[in-house]
């Protein structure tokens, strides 16, 4: 595979890459540095590519595998999960506030969940995998992500009711 067709398979789905790596490790230099490091590992598989049936599932799974390889690692003791926020410049201040506050609370709930729960729920409302291709990445059957992914959305609904009924807490 030329570096051109290399280029036009991976490049469509590159920032969900960095979005998942951005997810799973702290910063924002750590996203782009596993980011960079998985495309790296994709090119260096570039004549192998034609045998997957999703490179993009599988650009993912590396990902994922990587992001928590170094997050195990020795020098990656200061890593933890956290998500961007993202802007919209039509929105008034007191808005924008509110919306970040809310982005705010929901990562810090997220940040409680079981690994597994993360991912579910990162994949499937973040980054809008199908439950197959999320089946595929996590090596759960269909059913299980399902559920994973119930689980998910329950706690972190039943802790922004908790937050919005009971105040901070």
């Amino acid at each position: 595979m030329q570096q051109k067709e290399f280029l036009n398979l991976v490049m469509p789905f590159k920032d969900k890459l960095f979005r998942l790596a951005k997810r799973l490790l702290v910063s924002r230099e750590e996203a782009e540095d596993a980011t960079q490091e998985i495309l790296l590992k994709l090119w260096s598989k570039n004549e192998a590519m034609s045998q997957y049936k999703s490179v993009e599932a599988f650009a993912m799974t590396m990902t994922k595998n990587f992001c928590l390889d170094r997050l195990k690692s020795k020098q990656a003791g200061n890593l933890k999960l956290v998500h961007s926020n993202y802007k919209d410049e039509n929105t008034s201040l007191q808005k924008q506030l509110e919306i970040e506050d809310s982005v705010s609370w929901v990562e810090r709930i997220m940040d409680e969940l079981p690994e597994q729960q993360k991912l579910v729920l990162q994949l499937r409302d973040i980054e809008d995998y199908d439950f197959d291709e999320i089946s595929d990445m996590l090596s759960m059957k269909p059913t299980a992500v399902r559920v994973t992914l119930s689980r998910a959305r329950k706690a972190v609904r039943e802790k922004l009711m908790q937050k919005h009924s009971y105040g901070i807490g």
